[in-house]
């Protein structure tokens, strides 16, 4: 697939050292970065690596300790900070319809209300699930419910998209469809954060790439010399090669 030539650069946020602790534990030490408008930034690396957190962070769902900061810059001409939204792994659906699904989301955001529903009509018409607005959110397949939490994020008009490895439980097809909704808003400027672990997947839909491990960025860059550079960091290099770092 055609890569998306991304905009001119604009800086959206900026972590300088940023640091999260869950009580005793660091999930993330020393993380300096930062996110450019029209970006699709993959995040990658093992379990427990720090990738989640780091896409919380971002997102504003957790606090730096003192240690670090976050600078989020206003958006011009809107003069406002970008707006967020997230899909999750397991999308949290309500016990209610589709279209309600979605209508909630706008009404919890302080959407008015003379916009709710021809944002909603749209939002499910873009993922192709018009015709199931009536449907029990959960009665649809799994794949489904992520288009339907993809609707419900897209309706939000975010300037930025947080996903948390979105299609890890979906089958082939599945996977293959939020894939290209995902291409799809990034050809509308939305810019993307998202984590996986499908390296080819993060090659297909990125342009850039970060790596972690126990909590600190080891390695970012473009999508194009993480995956052919030959300096990439030992870390890096091993994560790439599906080695076991204690057997090294």
């Amino acid at each position: 697939m055609d890569k998306v030539k991304a905009p001119a650069r604009q800086t959206l946020i900026s972590l300088h050292d940023a640091q999260v602790r869950f009580g005793a534990t660091s999930a993330l030490s020393g993380v300096t970065m930062g996110l450019q408008r029209g970006e699709r930034l993959m995040l990658v690396g093992a379990n427990g690596s720090g990738k989640t957190t780091l896409i919380r962070l971002l997102h504003g769902l957790l606090e730096p300790v003192v240690a670090g900061s976050v600078l989020t810059h206003a958006l011009v001409p809107e003069g406002r900070a970008p707006r967020g939204a997230m899909v999750f792994q397991k999308p949290f659906l309500m016990s209610l319809s589709v279209r309600w699904n979605v209508l909630l989301g706008l009404w919890l955001h302080g959407v008015p209300a003379a916009e709710r529903g021809t944002r909603c009509q749209l939002a499910l018409q873009r993922v192709g699930l018009a015709s199931l607005a009536a449907r029990r959110a959960r009665e649809l397949s799994g794949g489904q419910q992520q288009r339907l939490a993809l609707a419900r994020a897209w309706a939000l008009q975010p300037d930025i998209l947080f996903l948390d490895e979105p299609t890890a439980s979906l089958d082939p097809g599945a996977k293959r469809e939020v894939e290209a909704l995902v291409q799809d808003f990034a050809a509308d400027g939305v810019t993307v954060v998202m984590s996986t672990h499908n390296l080819g997947q993060a090659k297909r839909l990125g342009t850039r790439v970060a790596y972690l491990e126990a909590g600190t960025l080891v390695v970012d860059r473009a999508v194009e010399d993480f995956f052919s550079g030959d300096d990439l960091p030992d870390p890096a290099r091993q994560f790439l090669r599906g080695e076991l770092p204690w057997h090294t």
